[in-house]
This record gives C-alpha cells, structure tokens and sequence, in this order.
C-alpha cells in the first residue's frame, strides 16, 4: 500500500529525521491560508505516484497569492492515473546540497537494502544510469540489524557529505522501516542546508501489503491502489488477482508457478490477461478464480497450470471442472498438471471434459497462446 506524501513525512519526523513545516489543503482559497503563516512556500500535488514535478504538480509560491493560483492550477490535475484532490503547502527550505536516501526490500539479498547518493532529485534508475560510481547499496544482514561502521566504510566521497551525521540520519531511517513494516522508505530529496541541516524534502513510504491487517491504524492514512472491477470482486473473494491487457487467461497455484506461465506466454508470443494465483488457503476454491478469470471478456484462450506438493492438483481441478461445466464457456482451455493427485485429476480432465491434458508447460503454452490468436 502507497502512501501520500503528507502521511509519510510523519513516519519520518517520529523517527528523529527533520522535515519542513506543512499543512494540507483541499482548496485554493486553504492553501493561500496556510501560505499566510508559512510564509515562502512550495505547494505540491498529493497522489501516491512519482514524478509529480515533471508533471507540473510542484510549485513555488511567494505568497499567499500565488500559493492561491498555484492551488488552482494544480488541484484537479491527472498524476500518474491520480487526481489531485488536495495539496501540501510546505515551507521553502535554503537548499545547499540534494542527497537520495531510501531502505526498501532488496528480492536478490533476501532482506533490507540501504540507497544513499550525493546525486539527489533525480529518480533513482537515473542516478544508477548515470552515476552507478555515487550510489552506495548496502544490504543489511536482518539478524544483526543497521551497521553504522559499514554505512560509513560504504558511502560515497564527497566534499558535501558529513559521514557522521548521514550514518546517523540513514540508521533513523532504518528504524522507521523496520518500526513501521515498510517495503519502501525513500527520501528524495534529502538536502544539506545552508546552515548544516539535514532535512527530508520528501518522503515515498509503501506498507508491506501483508502488514496491512495487523496495522489497522497505519494502513488508514495509506492510498489503497484502484481496483477494476474484477479486481475488487477478486479481493472479497481472498485472491490476489491483476487485471492484464492481454488475451491468455492464466489460472496457476502459486505466485511462482503463476509468473513462471505468464513469463513463457509472453514468450511465445502470447499476452497474459492476468495474474491470478490459488495457493495457500485459497488453493481449493478453482471455481471462483475460474469464474473472474473468464469473467475478462478479453479472454480468448485460458491456461491452467497446477503443480501440487502439499496442495492437491486433484482438488483444485474438482473446484475447475464443476465450474466448466455449470458455466460453460466457450473459450479453448490447456490443462499441465503435475504433483501430488496429478493421476486423478488428469482422469477428470479426460473424463469430464474430455480433454488431454498437456505433459509439458510449454505445449500448453503454445497451444493457448495460438488459440488466442
């Protein structure tokens, strides 16, 4: 779960890190307001996305006048898919130096990621690209927790840099992941100011979306990501389900197993409708994934791959062939089945359905992605 700005900085600020004084506004005429006793100040659009500056949603205001018009142009705007329904009016800051600063989870080491680069306002894919000398990425070991002496050992060189005081302000950051279950917390920029500050412009703060029921509280301030349709009724139902602009409908048992089908229809050609997985506790309700995945009317073809160990493959093919045969759709499927109850469930398959089953994931592949076309 994505959170706005304005709900993130919070996180920061109880951690110790400094961030300038806000207010948010939901009007032009409450911006002009807040500008009246910030004084100079920025107004930024708040939406969970980036690149909100380079879409026009960051401006600077002098006055409480030209907040005013600044509100005006601003609120209302489309950022990344998001309208902007309220901005932050935040005072300027004397910038002597932009720093990148972000802890995330790193999939390759397994656990935290610290970022840290002299080179800040930019993206980081651009610092990478452009600068891969200036960003330090340093993994944590979970079990040992933030290591002052190797961040310092680690950070780029830099004639603007106190080593000290970034260790200090990183080892704060950290805190605030681990505290507040977070998959992402960034601050971009992260600047040195004129008189020695070190202070968070900005604040990116993504939730672990497993963190979500236990913190209720917290996951209140966040910006749940819009959900088609299909999406929504996938939810209630307890499946993680993405709705695709593809063709190939893919139904699989787990998260793996699912992107590993959606990986090789791409790449025989083929387009993948959706990401629906049916492992864990949902791996025996194939009727209700069935019926969202061909509830897409872009649907022209569906794969089913099931690969049981624990899970039954002959379990959740019950839960499939009961639904192919109330619904009846007309769209071909492509059975791969493999694992424990693969014997029963392909005597299903061929018995009531009176399909084969493929022996290989990539004939299914080939078949459905040459059905959809």
């Amino acid at each position: 779960m994505n959170f706005e700005e304005h709900a993130g900085k919070p996180l920061l600020r109880a951690a110790g890190i400094e961030t300038p004084d806000g207010v948010v506004a939901a009007s032009p005429q409450e911006a002009a307001k807040a500008a009246d006793k910030i004084g100079p100040c920025v107004v930024k659009a708040q939406v969970a996305t980036g690149k909100r500056g380079k879409a026009g949603g960051i401006k600077l205001a002098a006055s409480a006048d030209e907040a005013r018009a600044a509100a005006e142009q601003i609120l209302g705007m489309t950022i990344g898919a998001h309208s902007v329904e309220k901005v932050l009016v935040e005072a300027q800051v004397p910038i002597k130096t932009e720093f990148y600063a972000a802890v995330l989870n790193d999939p390759e080491t397994k656990g935290p990621l610290i970022l840290f680069s002299p080179e800040g306002g930019m993206d980081i894919e651009e610092i990478a690209a452009k600068h891969p000398d200036k960003l330090m990425r340093l993994a944590v070991d979970i079990r040992h927790g933030f290591d002052g002496a190797a961040v310092r050992q680690a950070l780029p060189r830099s004639g603007n840099l106190d080593a000290e005081a970034v260790t200090a302000l990183l080892e704060r950051l950290y805190d605030a992941y681990i505290g507040n279950d977070a998959e992402l917390l960034e601050i971009n920029p992260l600047v040195l100011t004129e008189d020695g500050r070190l202070v968070a412009l900005d604040c990116k703060f993504t939730l672990e979306d497993s963190a979500i029921k236990r913190r209720r509280e917290l996951a209140a301030k966040g910006s749940p990501d819009k959900l088609t349709g299909l999406e929504g009724k996938a939810q209630e139902v307890g499946f993680k389900y993405i709705e695709l602009d593809g063709n190939v409908g893919i139904l699989a048992n787990g998260a793996g197993l699912t992107m590993t089908s959606m990986d090789a229809v791409s790449h025989y050609g083929g387009r993948p409708a959706n990401f629906l997985e049916i492992g864990g506790e949902a791996y025996s309700l194939g009727k209700e994934a069935l019926e969202i995945v061909l509830a897409n009317p872009r649907v022209k073809s569906l794969l089913i791959n099931f690969c049981g160990a624990f899970a039954r493959t002959d379990v959740m093919v019950s839960g499939i062939v009961e639904a192919w045969e109330t619904v009846e759709p007309d769209v071909p499927v492509f059975f791969t089945i493999h694992g424990t109850g693969e014997d029963e469930a392909i005597d299903m398959v061929r018995s009531r359905l009176g399909l084969e089953p493929f022996d290989l994931m990539d004939d299914a592949v080939r078949a459905a992605v040459e059905a959809a076309r």
